[in-house]
């Protein structure tokens, strides 16, 4: 099944782009604005998510791991 039907993998997936939007910001801040397209913008949302509210997401990264490990194994 693809990401998109399956509820696990969707969350799977939107917690990996946080993650990755947030770290790619981090490093390289100038590629990830506000002012550019809709995908660009989209991106920097995922990374302003990741910064503001990062011990949830590694919360939810940490029940995910677990998650998958016992379910998807």
């Amino acid at each position: 099944q693809s990401a998109l039907f399956n509820f696990q993998s969707l969350l799977l997936v939107i917690l990996l782009l946080i993650c990755t939007c947030a770290y790619v910001h981090q490093l390289f801040p100038a590629i990830l604005t506000r002012d550019r397209n809709w995908l660009s913008g989209v991106f920097w949302k995922c990374a302003r998510i990741g910064e503001r509210l990062s011990p949830y997401i590694s919360i939810c990264c940490v029940a995910m791991a677990v998650s998958c490990r016992l379910f998807l194994a």
